[in-house]
């Protein structure tokens, strides 16, 4: 049986969609991550991967200008988002990701769940506060994802954890992550098993527990 880090690991780009027509077709399952400028985004989608080179990074915020889909296989995703709150974006260009952005995540039946990636020194901005609203109205499942965890110590961490863990409902995921040293991508994968194989949850993690059986 499949494990998720298997199916993870075999990611590659497939398309970056500027406008919804270039959506490709709505079926299976996607995971939609999210998060401000400099979130740590792209660090994350290449350790969940295994991959250094996956997603880019780079250090001018806002680079991300459209929908960039990942292939999993047939019927599976990653969808990594246009960040926002980069105040240099001009309006028209603001505008066009919002509509773009907004209609995948109102229309998208293959939508599972929705990571929002919040570097742990400064998380729950307006633009994360508003998004997770907008979630949770909707019904969709979400996980918020702190990262840049090796940034703080022990203690430090595990404050700005509680801190965002009470300002939400319970029923929302919360995690430290680090791309650096790792920290957090098995909780993490366990999210994604729960979103991608669903039906295959227990035996995903099960592979996690006992790597090699």
């Amino acid at each position: 049986m499949e494990s998720v880090q298997s199916l993870l690991r075999r990611a590659e780009y497939l398309i970056s969609v500027h406008n919804r027509p270039q959506l490709p077709p709505d079926i299976g399952a996607e995971v939609a991550i999210a998060g401000r400028s400099n979130a740590g985004k792209s660090s994350l989608i290449n350790r969940l991967c295994g991959q250094k080179s996956l997603a880019r990074t780079s250090r001018t915020p806002g680079r991300t200008r459209q929908l960039v889909f990942f292939r999993l296989d047939e019927t599976r995703h990653l969808v990594d988002l246009p960040g926002y709150g980069f105040a240099r974006v001009g309006g028209d260009l603001k505008k066009h990701w919002k509509g773009l952005i907004q209609g995948y995540l109102e229309k998208r039946e293959a939508l599972a769940g929705l990571l929002i990636v919040m570097d742990v020194r400064h998380p729950l901005k307006p633009g994360d506060v508003d998004l997770a609203n907008w979630a949770a109205d909707r019904g969709l499942p979400l996980h918020l994802v702190l990262t840049k965890a090796d940034k703080l110590g022990r203690g430090k961490q595990k404050e700005a954890l509680m801190k965002v863990r009470r300002m939400v409902d319970e029923s929302v995921g919360v995690q430290l992550f680090s791309a650096v040293t790792g920290q957090g991508v098995e909780e993490l994968e366990a999210v994604m098993a729960g979103w991608l194989l669903p039906g295959d949850r227990q035996a995903a993690l099960g592979e996690m527990d006992n790597p090699g059986q």
